[in-house]
């Protein structure tokens, strides 16, 4: 009777010694929240970051507004990397971040799309010219009450002097793939997003650039929270890698140096 006893305590302490180690080995996921127009090279990124470390990345893509508040809420998030200096700042004077992580690391270009199957022409030269061009149809962007991308669209129309014109046909998106993906359905004829943005929709097309100096530099910074721990760490250091760099590149961003 003793016999099976021991063998089934046997049994079970092998099982114990060959899950054990397996599991403890298995890292927990680095947790990357991220504008919404970082999705597609971030996400490359982070899968070349995990073949080569075999750290598990967690993405969560979204309006840098809405992640901001989610981390103040007490979200799990170990990097923060949204589409504007200004909710970074909010966090940063919260205390959610770890100190000293901080620095900007990509640049884009704010353009006017719309269906690749219009026939719309438009050089924005000039407040009046966009005006003409746009007539009295709906423009879509990120809301510029708080949406990094709407932000940057609300300050070039202010440049232009055709901001309070253009304002009651704006379609306030909830991020800039929404307003991407309003303009890609035909459901908007025109739209303002990232040029990385309209690169990636085959839907789309651009009919102009913004000029630079219409807009406050759209940048990219990245920071850990005050969550994060080694393996965040490393990940933050491999966004401006040559591998990375070379990621965000052929997606079409432009590399901040230090």
């Amino acid at each position: 009777m003793r016999m099976p006893r021991m063998l089934a305590a046997l049994f079970a302490v092998l099982i114990a010694a060959s899950n054990g180690p397996s599991e403890a080995a298995s890292p927990e996921p680095v947790v990357v929240f991220a504008a919404a127009s970082l999705t597609d090279a971030l996400t490359e990124v982070g899968k070349a970051f995990t073949r080569e470390t075999d750290i598990p990345i967690k993405m969560s893509f979204a309006a840098s507004s809405t992640l901001a508040r989610q981390i103040e809420s007490g979200a799990s998030a170990d990097v923060f990397f949204p589409a504007d200096e200004d909710w970074m700042d909010y966090l940063e004077r919260k205390g959610l971040l770890a100190a000293g992580s901080r620095r900007d690391v990509l640049a884009n270009r704010l353009v006017l799309i719309a269906p690749a199957d219009s026939m719309a022409r438009v050089r924005i030269s000039s407040g009046s010219s966009l005006l003409a061009a746009l007539g009295k149809s709906r423009v879509a962007t990120g809301d510029p009450d708080s949406v990094p991308a709407g932000k940057y669209a609300k300050a070039a129309l202010m440049s232009l002097g055709v901001w309070e014109r253009v304002e009651p046909r704006i379609v306030r998106a909830e991020n800039v793939r929404s307003a991407l993906a309003f303009v890609a359905r035909g459901a908007a004829p025109f739209g303002i997003v990232y040029l990385t943005d309209a690169a990636i929709e085959k839907n789309v097309k651009v009919l102009d650039t913004f000029p630079e100096d219409s807009h406050p530099p759209i940048r990219y910074p990245v920071a850990l929270t005050t969550r994060a721990g080694p393996n965040a760490q490393r990940f933050v250091q491999y966004v401006s890698t040559e591998t990375a760099a070379g990621i965000f590149e052929k997606y079409g961003f432009a590399l901040v140096r230090q």
